[in-house]
Formats: C-alpha cells, sequence, structure tokens
C-alpha cells in the first residue's frame, strides 16, 4: 500500500495536473517575488499557457512593471525551480 502523499504525486503527475498546479504557484508567489510595495499596487488576476496576468492599480504601475518585466519573470521561475512563466501582461 502507498502512501496517500506518493499516491497524490502519481495521480498528479498522470493526469497532466501538474503544469497547472506550477502555474498556480506562480500567482501565490507574486507577492514574495515582487515585494511589499509592488504587491500593493498590483494583483495576479490569472494564468493561461504561461502567460501571467496581472492587474495594477493605474497605467504609471503597469508602465513601471513593463520595465521590469524581465528582471520578475526571472526571479519568478528561479523561485518556481522552472520555466513556467513565459510572459506577463499588465492590465
Amino acid at each position: 500500500m502507498q502512501h496517500i502523499g506518493v499516491a497524490l504525486k502519481n495521480l498528479i503527475k498522470s493526469s497532466g495536473l501538474q503544469k497547472g498546479l506550477d502555474q498556480q504557484r506562480a500567482v501565490d508567489l507574486w507577492p514574495e517575488v515582487v515585494g511589499e510595495s509592488i504587491n500593493s499596487n498590483s494583483e495576479p488576476v490569472s494564468v493561461e499557457n504561461g502567460v501571467l496576468s496581472i492587474k495594477t492599480k493605474n497605467s504609471a504601475w503597469s508602465q513601471e512593471l513593463q520595465l521590469q518585466k524581465p528582471q520578475i519573470l526571472e526571479k519568478l521561475n528561479k523561485k518556481l525551480d522552472k520555466k513556467i512563466i513565459k510572459d506577463i501582461r499588465f492590465v
């Protein structure tokens, strides 16, 4: 008999759910990756096909985060231990 943790891991792997879980982890890690200032002015909305959508307080924040996008992408994927997020869209 398998330990339930092992059984769940096998189920997740065999059902193809791992990608969705990894993408959700990116949403959960957003505050930690970007810090308090950016987090208080932005909010992860969704992740689809490796594209993270972020709602910002205003267009100035969208523009600022657009400039920081390469660094944020790198930090986020490093925290995830693999390249899960391919792009970030600021809305």
